[in-house]
């Protein structure tokens, strides 16, 4: 700094340096004039000589002159004081964006608020023809108040002033405009900004996006070990996706940044006007409220009389001149009245007739059943255990019977053909999770042998691998797209839209939902349609173009799962009560009994002794969110069944497992990736987080001595394997072969268990890794728990239907018997049921099911 405090420049004296940059030395001064204080930008002394820096300064005052908004920094004069330039500017009380970054991401409702306020400064900044071009936290800053001011208008460039503004004799400098010259800063700007061409509005709407994502995620959206590094970033990189680095970003969000960050100026939005009106629909700023305390202040009598008069007039007007009349509400028709579970629906080729698959009043097959909008019955089609999957234009069925099942959602099957008259169905292919026809009539199927899931069009031509698994795969009516569900993790329907043409370029167009199922193309084509939710609410109907702009179609109460569009704009969906439940053998008791907390609990623990359940609950009820409960139950010291105590929440985790002495829950943080794992207190006390790591923690159980834990884990963009932790410190050393994942510790804890190459079960011990197979499991078969003898092994096999069988293995000599069985009492609307834990005396067991109550409807009228 070259000013000290009280020194004059004409009327401002100096009061204090605010900072300083390579264009300019910023103080605190005093307006004696005016008697108020100001900020003073002040061009340094070395810089006096450089023709084009003093007239890059004169043009930033210029810029800042034309332009008159909240969100840009006002300047009050820009002076010649002796041989001194100063650009004289309103004083701010507050911070930069960038220090408001220094602790990390910000809260989502803040940078709806800020980004909102940044959409609009710019939209008109570039209303008047100023193109920023170098907008980055440095040169937002937020005030006291909660404003944000964009600030340094320094690299700003005109491309079109208004015929009369104060902008238009603005001269444009030659230094940094031509092509050729990168102007910037590294990180922030736009890939034409980085190849030196020149940049207009949409260069601001890229360097927009970087910030939005780092106010998301705490990150740069692009950065590198060295300059060409990050340049390289910018020009051929995407960032990491936000439902990764932060998981609570809604989808339409994560849309607008990567909407944003389109490598291409002509993908971006077209203006800041359109970013700006597509933030203020996101935001959950609703209408605003007066401040505590301030009371309402009632209207003059003329006030009101000349408001009804203006109410009069205005409504007169709108009859006289505006006679469009409102759009008709959509017009619902429920096509099915009995209870059951539907799992999918077509129109067939007329366009009339309605084809669903079905299992209803408790049966557990599923039939296929024909309707029509006019009349409340259904036939049914003689073709038993089968879901549909889609049909043809010329009446030919894709029918999917359903083999093998994975936890969740995920499943596959044989694929088989029949026609509409319900003859019978010729088998086409095994492991196929999903299918649809083309208009030509050629089959695209996700394909997953081994659960490895590809989307596949033609037959055996594969366009997309997915990491996790593909669901609701359409062909476009023009045949040159497929449009599908990416989810990442196989059970969880948690995902993405996205679109692959037949040369296997895919783009995701909308990312983030917690919860997605049904796609269909709209009649013309033109956009997506899909069911999801991006919280614990119902899924709604959603809409998506394939450049990425999204909208909600309508909106529903109870859970909807499109099915499909006809071809004049009718809708088929199937509205969902889905419920994971917990259902129990107790001691002493001839029946079931349910154990649930909320809507969707997951991961049943029990201990050993059988007294204690642990689990979490996951669904609308914790709004999305995993949170662990313990149940009592019943044991030696009580009556048999409940100890009448209601679920205890202990905490907001993934419960993995209970430790042997019963006093802490082994749970996975899911606020973050990588995902930590912590110790949660059964009783009084706090969580204990373990030291993080790079490690990314799927799944956990304590070993038989309490004092070490096994894991299943990931590096960085390595495959899973599993991890021991001493839980008294230290770091988790790998045990398994990258790829190879146990299931549980072995009874003395120097062995763990994991599937053989032939789905059988064998030991691996920790030590030297020798293997010992397990005898009497089968492929296929999850171990439970060991039983007291610590010799026999407690597992259920791949089924998922009922009765629902726990087997006990001896290890020894081979023997499997079938241990115990529940069939429920209420089948209705249960589409699984797996035995999940066991106490080590097997008088305890609790099962995992999952029961879905549908109605079928039609809509006519939504667009």
């Amino acid at each position: 700094m070259t000013l000290v405090s009280g020194a004059r420049l004409g009327p401002y004296e100096i009061i204090s340096p605010l900072g300083a940059g390579g264009m300019g030395e910023v103080y605190r001064a005093r307006d004696v004039r005016l008697d108020r204080d100001v900020a003073v930008k002040v061009l340094p002394e070395a810089l006096f000589g450089d023709a084009d820096l003093v007239a890059r300064f004169e043009r930033e005052a210029k810029a800042l002159a034309a332009l008159n908004h909240p969100g840009i920094a006002a300047i009050h004069s820009f002076e010649e004081v002796g041989s001194r330039h100063l650009l004289v500017q309103e004083l701010l009380v507050g911070e930069t964006l960038r220090q408001a970054l220094a602790s990390g991401k910000l809260p989502l409702r803040k940078t709806l608020d800020f980004a909102v306020q940044i959409a609009k400064a710019l939209a008109a900044a570039h209303e008047k023809g100023v193109v920023h071009r170098d907008l980055k936290p440095e040169n937002l800053f937020v005030t006291s108040d909660g404003r944000v001011k964009i600030l340094d208008f320094g690299l700003a460039k005109l491309t079109k002033p208004d015929e009369g503004s104060p902008a238009t004799n603005l001269p444009t400098v030659s230094r940094g405009t031509e092509p050729g010259v990168v102007l910037g800063t590294l990180g922030y700007m736009s890939p034409e900004q980085v190849r030196g061409k020149p940049a207009d509005a949409r260069s601001d709407i890229f360097s927009f996006g970087a910030v939005l994502y780092e106010m998301l995620s705490g990150k740069k959206a692009f950065s590198g070990d060295s300059a060409a590094d990050t340049m390289s970033a910018i020009l051929k990189e995407e960032p990491p996706e936000l439902a990764i680095t932060n998981q609570s970003t809604p989808p339409g969000l994560e849309r607008i940044v990567r909407h944003c960050l389109e490598k291409s100026p002509e993908q971006r939005f077209h203006s800041a006007h359109d970013l700006a009106f597509d933030l203020e629909a996101l935001s959950a700023v609703s209408t605003p409220r007066l401040a505590p305390g301030r009371a309402r202040r009632r209207p003059s009598r003329a006030l009101v009389v000349a408001s009804g008069a203006a109410l009069a007039l205005g409504l007169l007007a709108g009859r006289l001149v505006f006679r469009t009349p409102l759009p008709a509400p959509a017009r619902y028709h429920r096509l099915t009245f009995r209870r059951g579970f539907i799992s999918s629906a077509r129109f067939a080729p007329d366009g009339q007739t309605i084809v669903y698959s079905a299992a209803w009043d408790g049966a557990r097959t599923r039939h296929l059943y024909s309707t029509r909008a006019e009349s409340p019955e259904s036939a049914t089609l003689a073709l038993p255990e089968r879901d549909l999957r889609a049909i043809s234009r010329t009446g030919e069925m894709l029918l999917l019977e359903l083999r093998k099942h994975e936890d969740g959602n995920s499943s596959a099957g044989t694929l088989s053909q029949a026609p509409l008259s319900g003859s019978a169905a010729r088998d086409l292919m095994e492991d196929v999770a999903e299918a649809d026809w083309s208009p030509d009539g050629r089959l695209a199927v996700v394909h997953a042998p081994g659960w490895r899931y590809r989307l596949e069009f033609p037959l055996g031509k594969v366009l997309y691998e997915a990491t996790g698994w593909i669901s609701h795969p359409r062909v476009s009516p023009k045949g040159d797209a497929i449009a599908f569900l990416d989810h990442p993790l196989l059970g969880d329907d948690a995902g993405s839209v996205a679109v692959v043409d037949l040369d296997g370029k895919m783009r995701t167009l909308s990312a983030g939902w917690v919860s997605a199922q049904g796609v269909a193309w709209s009649p013309t084509g033109e956009e997506i349609w899909f069911s999801a939710t991006r919280s614990g609410s119902a899924r709604n109907l959603q809409a998506v173009t394939l450049s990425g702009r999204q909208r909600t179609v309508a909106s529903a109460a109870a859970g909807m799962m499109l099915s499909d569009v006809s071809k004049d704009g009718r809708v088929l969906f199937i509205e969902q009560d889905k419920r994971l439940g917990l259902l129990s053998l107790l001691p002493g008791e001839s029946g079931d009994r349910d154990l649930s907390a909320l809507d969707w609990p997951v991961q049943p623990i029990l201990s050993r002794d059988g007294r204690t359940l642990v689990f979490s609950e996951e669904g609308a009820g914790a709004g999305r969110n995993y949170t662990v409960y313990l149940r009592r139950l019943g044991g030696a010291a009580s009556p048999p069944g409940l100890d009448g105590s209601a679920a205890v929440r202990l905490g907001t985790g993934h419960a993995m497992d209970l430790s042997p002495d019963g006093r802490w829950v082994l749970a996975g943080r899911m606020d973050s990736v990588p995902s930590p794992i912590q110790l949660i207190p059964t009783g009084a006390g706090s969580p204990k987080p373990f030291p993080e790591d790079a490690l990314h923690h799927e799944y956990g159980k304590f070993f038989p001595d309490g004092r070490r834990i096994l894991f299943n884990g990931s590096e960085p963009r390595r495959p899973q394997r599993t991890f021991v932790q001493d839980l008294e410190g230290g770091a988790a050393r790998p045990v398994t072969p990258e790829g190879i994942t146990a299931l549980l510790p072995s009874a003395d804890g120097t062995s763990v268990v994991v599937p053989a190459a032939d789905g059988r079960l064998k030991l691996v011990a920790l030590e030297g890794g020798a293997t010992t197979p397990i005898a009497g499991t089968e492929p296929g078969d999850v171990p439970l728990a060991w039983a007291e003898d610590l010799r026999s092994l407690f597992v259920r096999d791949a089924s998922w239907d009922s009765p629902a069988r726990v087997f006990r293995v001896d290890g020894a000599s081979g023997r499997r018997d079938v241990w115990k069985e529940l069939t429920p009492g209420n089948s209705t609307g249960l589409t699984f049921i797996q035995p999940s834990a066991i106490s080590a005396d097997g008088k305890t067991i609790v099962f995992h099911t999952r029961t879905s109550l549908s109605t079928l409807y039609v809509a006519e009228g939504m667009k």
